[in-house]
């Protein structure tokens, strides 16, 4: 299984958005020092996935979360977490 996430840092209220084949281990190490990208906007907490049986499809979809099209389909989806929780 690979996984699409996109985590939200308690820190700043900003987005990053991965994939990886293991999510929690993932999740912790973003958490962690180790993670170079996200040790200094720690601690980040998960706040959607996606699941894919293929890598290139979960590739595919990482990519277009990361664009401005995908920012703006996860703006939508998470609206009402987004607003509830906004820093």
């Amino acid at each position: 299984m690979f996984y699409v996430y996109v985590l939200r840092s308690e820190t700043d209220s900003g987005l990053y958005i991965g994939y990886t084949r293991n999510l929690r281990a993932r999740v912790k190490q973003h958490n962690s020092t180790n993670s170079f990208t996200t040790a200094h906007r720690s601690p980040l907490k998960l706040i959607y996935y996606e699941a894919y049986l293929n890598q290139a499809d979960a590739l595919g979809r990482e990519r277009y979360l990361k664009s401005g099209g995908g920012r703006r389909f996860l703006k939508a989806q998470l609206r009402n977490y987004l607003a509830e929780n906004t820093a």
